[in-house]
């Protein structure tokens, strides 16, 4: 039987080849895949759009590239990794000397076996990306530069999954899938979002669940504009990004520094005693930039692993599959699971008997605890939920302030509600 983490990496795997952008069919390729695990509502948008303060680009795709010397060998080949072509490159068919082509041609000196990432979504421009060592062997002559894309209208796509919950009010979950084979940016956090979502359809969680599968900073801006009218709806959110490296958990506070979502990561990562790290909120990085704009300003934060641009294999061809590991996701799922699970669980409560600690003995609340390892906990638990329990504060406060595990609150809570000492 495989684990969710061996289940996850072999999504990424899968993923892996696919040659993704902002726009276009490799999109459509990956939210086809995703949709064999869960089930998804695609939007197309068309070009010309306008979404808030942007425009839906043309559609981009590519068939085939390649730079090919006087023998006709391929030295860089789009069939090999779709790393080799800059993203968006406007079609192109040339013979030209190697002194003109290498101000097109992109490389890491400081990694020579490398390929990095490269994009041009908005200039219109043409490159290739290669190993320096590719490079350096190249001898001067002429070389034949093919790139066989389209720049036409189209649209942008994305999608959505959602879980429905108890209530209307709504937890966002959002990745980016414009990333071309890389790995842990951002296969790794599709991966996570898709094994939640399913987790999360085996129960009726308490929140509903959207799950936001979207380009990068246009596409969570289109998702945006589109749900202008109801965005009230979002509660919490969480961008998950760079889910599968080795490296310690890191959590970025949203804009407001104090959301709901902030206080329950840092309480999880805190008390779970796992190696993490907790940054302030800048308005660089992922999409969480566009969900917490000032317009907006949603509760919503960021986690990763190594934050992005914070190890070098980052955006290079070595952020492949065995760069992320089936324990790591693993990781990262528990973790989004044990916060999902507080923001559930997480209420203000009201003592209905608050004159005077009620008898809770009469009520059969100490005889409950009878069998119970954590008797003395759970009955401190009781004792601290009827004190707080004034419509001011929720459970996550009680917890905190008990210094008890969060679970033994929200069980409290729901033993004292039962018996008609609390109400929601």
């Amino acid at each position: 039987m495989t684990t969710p983490g061996e289940e996850m990496h072999a999504l990424v795997e899968r993923l892996y080849p696919l040659c993704r952008s902002i726009t276009g069919d490799g999109v459509r390729a990956t939210l086809d895949i995703v949709g064999e695990y869960i089930p998804l509502q695609v939007h197309e948008v068309p070009t010309g759009t306008r979404v808030l303060d942007w425009t839906v680009p043309q559609e981009w795709n590519i068939r085939d590239a390649y730079v090919a010397d006087a023998s006709g060998r391929r030295v860089v080949d789009f069939a090999a990794s779709s790393l080799h072509v800059l993203g968006y490159s406007v079609p192109v068919a040339a013979t030209l000397p190697l002194s003109e082509l290498r101000g097109h041609l992109h490389t890491l000196p400081e990694h020579p076996s490398w390929v990095p990432y490269r994009t041009s979504y908005y200039t219109p421009e043409w490159g290739f990306c290669l190993a320096q060592e590719t490079l350096d062997a190249l001898p001067d002559g002429d070389y034949e530069v093919r790139i066989d894309s389209t720049l036409a209208d189209g649209h942008l796509t994305y999608a959505e999954h959602v879980v429905p919950g108890e209530v209307a009010d709504e937890v966002i979950v959002s990745c980016h899938v414009c990333h071309p084979s890389l790995a842990n940016d951002n296969l790794a956090g599709v991966a996570v979002a898709v094994h939640l979502a399913r987790e999360l359809a085996e129960r009726t969680p308490y929140h509903t669940y959207r799950f936001v599968f979207a380009p990068g900073t246009i596409g969570a801006i289109t998702w945006l504009a589109r749900n202008a009218e109801r965005i009230d709806r979002v509660k919490h959110g969480l961008v998950l990004a760079c889910a599968g490296d080795r490296g310690r958990l890191t959590y970025k506070r949203s804009r407001r520094g104090d959301a709901e979502i902030d206080r329950v990561m840092r309480y999880v990562l805190e008390t779970s005693g796992r190696p993490h790290h907790i940054k302030g909120f800048t308005p660089y990085g992922y999409d969480e930039r566009q969900y917490c704009s000032p317009g907006f300003d949603l509760g919503v934060g960021s986690l990763s692993r190594t934050p992005y641009a914070g190890y070098p294999e980052y955006h290079t061809s070595a952020d492949n599959p065995d760069f992320v590991s089936p324990e790591a996701m693993e990781d990262t799922l528990a973790v989004c699971r044990e916060a999902f699970a507080v923001l559930d669980r997480d209420r203000r409560y009201l003592n209905l008997s608050p004159y005077g600690e009620p008898q809770l003995g009469r009520r059969g609340l100490y005889d409950s605890l009878g069998g119970r390892s954590d008797a003395k906990q759970a009955q401190m638990a009781m004792l601290w939920v009827l004190s707080l329990s004034d419509g001011e504060h929720g459970l996550l406060d009680v917890a905190e302030r008990a210094g008890l595990p969060f679970d033994t609150v929200a069980d409290a809570a729901d033993a004292l509600r039962a018996a008609g000492l609390i109400k929601a």
